[in-house]
């Protein structure tokens, strides 16, 4: 509560008393605020919601869609409700914008936040963060700064760190699909029960642990990639759309 108070406090601020005093700063519409203010929303219900305590202790699949809701819905939304001038401080930073430079590049974004998000799911790392609070609080910091990182390439703020064009986007979206079902798709075809903890728990749902199991692969599987699927075709359709109006002006 109290991180998810200082950043919608610190947007706020920001929109209220910094944007007035830079020199001619890009507009900032309602709607960039409402995608912020809704991504803090987001995680609020992954977070401070009976999703957290069904998916710590009971269901792994409360626990998937958790991640599902901070990894893959969540950044996406804070991108497209983060202005340029806010971040730019960031970026003139000497040492802090080379970082940014690097770890916003398509291939390290890529495969910094896919390699992250697949190895936590290995059962042992996975139970870890079930035993200890610590490991979890980690877990989900990196899932969000990483899922940030993932959506840059499509949706960044800045033009000193650019989005891809329209046909890069397009395969980098392709490409992003395929982590996701493929983490899925070993979860709904394991022959057994991965997790302990969820083989053991109390059952508080009419689902066995291994039906459980089973939605929680498909969770991961299908909205994931409707989700990409979803931006691809957003993607494909904003490319149409310059491509037709550069024909008609010509």
């Amino acid at each position: 509560m109290i991180g998810l108070a200082l950043l919608a406090g610190g947007y706020l601020g920001a929109v209220a008393w910094r944007r007035p005093r830079l020199k001619a700063p890009e507009p900032l519409s309602v709607g960039k605020t409402i995608w912020f203010l809704a991504g803090l929303g987001v995680i609020f219900v992954a977070f401070l919601s009976p999703l957290d305590a069904l998916g710590d202790d009971y269901l792994f699949s409360a626990h998937m869609l958790q991640h599902f809701l901070i990894a893959f819905v969540a950044p996406p939304m804070l991108l497209l409700g983060t202005p340029a001038w806010l971040v730019r401080p960031l970026a003139d930073m000497p040492v802090v914008g080379r970082a940014l430079r690097l770890l916003t590049q398509p291939i390290v974004a890529f495969a910094s936040f896919n390699l992250i998000f697949m190895a936590w799911h290995v059962p042992a790392l996975y139970e870890a963060t079930l035993e200890h609070e610590g490991i979890h609080i980690l877990e989900h910091l990196l899932f969000m700064a990483t899922g940030v990182l993932n959506w840059w390439p499509i949706l960044s703020p800045l033009p000193e760190m650019p989005r891809l064009p329209y046909p890069a986007q397009l395969v980098y979206l392709f490409f992003e699909g395929i982590p996701a079902t493929i983490l899925g798709a070993l979860i709904v075809f394991a022959p057994g029960v991965l997790f302990p903890t969820y083989a053991a728990a109390e059952r508080v749902a009419n689902l066995s642990p291994h039906d459980d199991q089973l939605l929680a692969g498909l969770l991961m599987w299908i909205p994931c990639d409707a989700m990409y699927l979803l931006a691809l075709s957003l993607v494909f359709r904003a490319w149409f759309n310059r491509e037709a109006a550069a024909q008609a002006a010509a």
